[in-house]
């Protein structure tokens, strides 16, 4: 005897299935994210603190798209990607009010691929802009992770330090993944037909900003070094 399915049985079915329509790169990424839920987001914005060179920028809107999708809650995603991004700013703090300046300068200076111009980029919009260069240099790049060091350095009032760390970083986070949740109708559609292409096409963008990045940061340098050691040379 034929039996009838169910359509309602059968798009409930489809919906719960994580990685239908998307491949790749992309399909990875959300999987990911998705397995993790918004503490997974959490832990993508505490690795940004750490890690520049991934930035929050390509992170954020996918948690929103995921949160359009049914898969996560924005709210919480944005209070987890925040707590995240607090929780980095903590760490940055700790490591300028334990070592101080000069000590800490020198220790960014010799990390790779870090440079001790973003350091002092960080110092000097603190030393302008003061507290409120915290919640302004959330929405910055580079600044964003190191500003907290000069305010560790100046011993700046932990709670007022992460009242405006936790507001700048709110609205920054609520801006991205706003983003992701608001355009979900149009990429969603997109993902499922492209996901594969668009995959490929991402991993090469991804590497060419990595290869850049990291070729600037060498290329840079090995010109101080040059520099340095003309300097050093004793004149003829």
């Amino acid at each position: 005897m034929r039996t009838t399915a169910d359509p309602l049985a059968a798009m409930t079915s489809a919906e719960v299935d994580p990685d239908a329509g998307y491949e790749g790169f992309i399909g990875w990424v959300l999987s990911l994210m998705e397995t993790l839920g918004e503490v997974g987001v959490g832990i993508a914005l505490l690795i940004e603190t750490f890690f520049p060179p991934m930035p929050s920028e390509a992170v954020l809107p996918g948690a929103g798209f995921l949160a359009y999708d049914g898969r996560m809650n924005v709210i919480g995603a944005v209070i987890a990607a925040t707590i995240g991004g607090l929780v980095g700013a903590w760490g940055w703090y700790a490591i300028g009010a334990a070592l101080g300046r000069d000590r800490t300068r020198r220790i960014i200076d010799r990390l790779p691929l870090m440079d001790g111009e973003d350091f002092d980029k960080a110092e000097s919009f603190f030393n302008r802009y003061g507290a409120i260069a915290v919640l302004g240099g959330r929405c910055i790049p580079l600044v964003r992770s190191f500003i907290s060091i000069p305010a560790g350095i100046e011993r700046m009032p932990l709670a007022r330090f992460s009242l405006y760390t936790f507001v700048g970083s709110l609205v920054w986070n609520a801006i991205w993944i706003g983003l992701g949740f608001a355009f979900g109708p149009l990429i969603k559609p997109t993902l499922e037909q492209w996901s594969g292409i668009i995959s490929n096409a991402v991993l090469v963008v991804i590497g060419l900003l990595i290869v850049w990045f990291v070729a600037v940061r060498l290329r840079r340098n090995a010109r101080r070094r040059r520099e340095g050691e003309a300097r050093s040379q004793p004149e003829v």
